[in-house]
């Protein structure tokens, strides 16, 4: 067999390639999602876990495999509707999905949820984006390259305290016998979507959210990487940052704030054994 040419190989993609393809991608697929949003007769089964999935998520989650998949083969695949398999542990590409963030939301028809996806290479995610299609909010961030909502750039607000702000989380989380010190006085209210909590964040439309039940790296990985390429930080509750294509996609805590108001949560939250 005669070896191809170096010149006759076929470029490897290059970070832009793969944002283009990624924001066309999740594009679609909320469109798609926009058509089986408020259907009366929605086919929804329980899953193993007791979680609610609907054939929304399923159809949204082809889509997105044959849009991505296809022309990126050599790139691994994480979704939270697809079988995992070990072997995207050794690509060094991976995409990592959640066609429908927030299904309990959307089943419901609540306009909180999106569809959230990023690219992860060599355990960070390096381009990721969220899109609500009922609120046209499309977030997107590139590894060193910042972030943005509806390709205007976002940043963080970082000049607020935690007295008084704003908090995507459960308001009981703040009445639980578990800390140490009080907190102080906080506007609570609730998101269903993982991603689109953490990207209403990073676009200053809350200063912080909390989480401290168990989430996938499907929840986080876009929205993580748009938080901090708006100038905010996103951590577990112990503040330990995270890692991605991991054997184990599971993560126990989520939180994600402005870094002084990010500080003053993981002093408290730090304490608390989960």
């Amino acid at each position: 067999m005669t070896a191809v040419s170096a010149s006759k190989r076929e470029p490897h993609p290059s970070l832009a390639d793969d944002l283009d393809l990624l924001k066309v991608a999740v594009r679609d697929a909320g469109a798609l999602a926009l058509t089986y949003f408020n259907e009366q007769k929605l086919d929804v089964q329980k899953k193993p876990d007791g979680s609610e999935v609907s054939q929304a998520d399923l159809a949204v989650d082809a889509a997105l495999t044959l849009d991505l998949r296809t022309p990126r083969p050599d790139y691994g695949w994480l979704s939270e509707e697809s079988e995992d398999t070990p072997e995207r542990l050794g690509r060094p590409n991976l995409w990592v999905i959640d066609p429908i963030d927030g299904t309990r939301a959307f089943i419901r028809n609540v306009p909180e949820w999106t569809v959230s996806a990023a690219l992860v290479r060599d355990e960070e995610p390096v381009l990721g984006a969220v899109y609500n299609p009922v609120t046209d909010e499309f977030f997107h961030a590139i590894k060193d390259g910042g972030a943005f909502l509806n390709d205007e750039r976002i940043h963080i607000d970082d000049s607020k305290e935690l007295a008084g702000a704003r908090l995507i989380a459960s308001g009981g989380l703040f009445r639980k016998p578990v800390w140490r010190d009080p907190w102080p006085d906080v506007k609570t209210q609730w998101v269903n979507s993982v991603a689109y909590r953490l990207a209403l964040v990073a676009a200053n439309k809350a200063e912080a959210t909390i989480s401290l039940t168990p989430k996938s790296e499907w929840d986080i990985a876009a929205a993580a990487l748009i938080v901090e390429e708006a100038g905010g930080c996103v951590t577990d509750h112990a503040g330990q940052g995270f890692r991605y294509n991991q054997p184990d996609p599971r993560v126990g805590s989520v939180v994600g704030a402005p870094p002084a108001i990010h500080h003053a949560i993981i002093e408290r939250t730090q304490h608390v054994e989960l």
